[in-house]
C-alpha cells in the first residue's frame, strides 16, 4: 500500500508500505477512504520533535476489510470513524470519559499512520465507531473531522464549560480553534470571541458562530476581552495553539472562577505557580478523548445539524501529501484533506 512518511524535517515522502494484517484478535483492518493533515503534524514536520522515518497521520474514516476473532461490534463492510488514540473503551479510565488515557492508549500517529491506503486498528471495538449506514460522499469530510479536529475542539469547549449565558474566548484561529467556535455555539454559548488576523479564518469563525473577532494578541487581546465583559473576563476560554504566548493569553483572558480548556500540544509552556495561585481559575485539557464524543458527533453530522467540513480549504490526492504539508506550513491552507 501507499503511505506518507516523514523522513526528516520538511521531507515528506509517499512510499510503498507493508499491507497491514490482523496481529491480535482484537484488531481490525480498514480501507481508508479519507484522511487529512493535522496542525499537530506540523511540529515534527518543522523538526521540533526530531522525528525521522515516522509514519504520519491520525485522522481517518474508512471501511472495515478484515476483523480479528474477538471483534464483537464490527463486521466487514462497516463504515467507521476512528479516534486518533487507540482505546479499549472498557477500562475504568475510558468509562470515566478519558479514552485518550486508556490503559491501552496508543497514538495512531506514532505507530500506525493513517495517511495511507489501509490501517490496522488495535482494540477496534473500543476505537472505531460505526456510522448509521454508508455515508453520502458529501458528508465524508465532516465525518473525517470528527476523528480529531472536531472532537478536539469539542473537548476544549466542554473542558472550558462553554454553555448557555456564557462568554467564550477562543485563542487560536487554526482548525481546532475554529472547531472550538462551532462547538461553543452548539453548546449554547451566548457570546464567542475569537482571536484572528486572517480574513478567511475570520469569516469562517463568524459562520461557525463567533460574535466578536479580534485582531489583537497578548495583553491587548486580554484587555479587549475584559472590555467586552465589563472588566470580568470570559467565563470560558479555549486554548488551541500550545505556545507559551497563547497559553498566557488564554489564562489571563478568563475571569476568576472561570475555566480554560487547553488542547494545543504544549511546547515550552510554563505557568508561574505564584500567578496561578492567585488566578483562582480552572484548567482542564490535554489530548482530547475523542472517542467519548464520536457517537454524538457522528449523529449530528449524519442529521446535517453541523457541517465541520468547511474547515477543509484544500483537497489533494494522497500522492501529493508533500504539497499539502507545505501549504499548511506556509499558512496557505487551514486544513488539507487527502483523498485516497
Amino acid at each position: 500500500m501507499r503511505g506518507v512518511v516523514l523522513e526528516g524535517p520538511r521531507d515528506i515522502q509517499v512510499i510503498d508500505r507493508e499491507d497491514p494484517t490482523i496481529v491480535e484478535p482484537t484488531d481490525a483492518v480498514i480501507r481508508i477512504t479519507a484522511t487529512c493533515i493535522c496542525g499537530s503534524d506540523l511540529w515534527p514536520y518543522r523538526g521540533e520533535d526530531d522525528s525521522q522515518h515516522q509514519v504520519m497521520g491520525h485522522e481517518y474514516v474508512g471501511v472495515v476489510t478484515e476483523i480479528g476473532d474477538d471483534i464483537r461490534t464490527l463486521q466487514v463492510g462497516d463504515h467507521v470513524v476512528g479516534s486518533f488514540v487507540i482505546s479499549d473503551n472498557t477500562c475504568e479510565i475510558c468509562q470515566a470519559g478519558y479514552q485518550s488515557k486508556c490503559v491501552h492508549a496508543e497514538f495512531v500517529a506514532h505507530t500506525i499512520g493513517t495517511q495511507a491506503e489501509y490501517a490496522r486498528i488495535p482494540h477496534a471495538d473500543g476505537t472505531l465507531v460505526k456510522t448509521p449506514g454508508e455515508p453520502d460522499p458529501e458528508i465524508v469530510p465532516s465525518l473525517l473531522a470528527a476523528s480529531d479536529v472536531l472532537g478536539t475542539g469539542w473537548f476544549a469547549a466542554v473542558a472550558a464549560e462553554a454553555g448557555p449565558d456564557k462568554t467564550v474566548a477562543v485563542v487560536g484561529d487554526g482548525a481546532v480553534g475554529l472547531m472550538g467556535v462551532l462547538a461553543a455555539k452548539q453548546l449554547g454559548a451566548e457570546r464567542i470571541i475569537v482571536s484572528s488576523r486572517h480574513a478567511d479564518r475570520q469569516a469562517l469563525a463568524r459562520e461557525f458562530g463567533a460574535t466578536d473577532v479580534l485582531a489583537e494578541r497578548g495583553d491587548e487581546f486580554v484587555a479587549k476581552v475584559k472590555e467586552l465583559t465589563n472588566g470580568y473576563g470570559a467565563h470560558s476560554v479555549i486554548e488551541a495553539v500550545g505556545t507559551p504566548e497563547a497559553f498566557t493569553q488564554a489564562r489571563k483572558s478568563v475571569r476568576p472562577g472561570g475555566h480554560v480548556g487547553f488542547v494545543g500540544i504544549a511546547h515550552d509552556v510554563q505557568i508561574p505557580s505564584d500567578e496561578l495561585f492567585f488566578d483562582e481559575i480552572h484548567l482542564h485539557g490535554g489530548p482530547a478523548p475523542v472517542r467519548r464524543f464520536l457517537p454524538e458527533l457522528i449523529q449530528l453530522i449524519w442529521d446535517r445539524k453541523i457541517d465541520p467540513s468547511k474547515v477543509f480549504d484544500l483537497a489533494l490526492p494522497l500522492e501529493d501529501a508533500a504539497e499539502g504539508y507545505k501549504a499548511m506550513d506556509e499558512r496557505r491552507a487551514t486544513k488539507v484533506l487527502l483523498t485516497v
